[in-house]
């Protein structure tokens, strides 16, 4: 149950950290309250992940797969580009994720 709140916390962070794009420096209001209403989910699930996976292991996890997840957004829905350097940044973040879950509770 604990990596499922925790797809919902990744899920409801990059809608907010997309919704933030959208809201062009808070000045729209529907995409800020989306911005602020998607973070606040985030965080709540990602709190009630902490109950049951290790702390290093959730947040290294939510901010890795939402960092990938944002660059994948920024490159479809916003035309940012995709060059050799980010596919590298975005792989690293992928290998860490797996390094982080295969160490165990070590």
């Amino acid at each position: 149950m604990g990596y499922l709140t925790l797809a919902g916390a990744i899920a409801a962070e990059v809608a907010a950290t997309t919704a933030m794009k959208y809201s062009h420096g808070f000045s729209r209001p529907w995409p800020t309250l989306v911005t602020a209403l998607g973070y606040l989910v985030s965080f709540l699930l990602l709190a009630r992940t902490l109950r049951t996976v290790q702390i290093g292991t959730a947040y290294a996890i939510w901010s890795g797969v939402g960092t990938a997840a944002i660059a994948v957004l920024g490159l479809l829905l916003f035309g940012e580009g995709l060059g050799a350097v980010k596919v590298a940044g975005i792989l690293l973040i992928i290998g860490g994720v797996v390094v982080l879950n295969l160490g165990g509770s070590h």
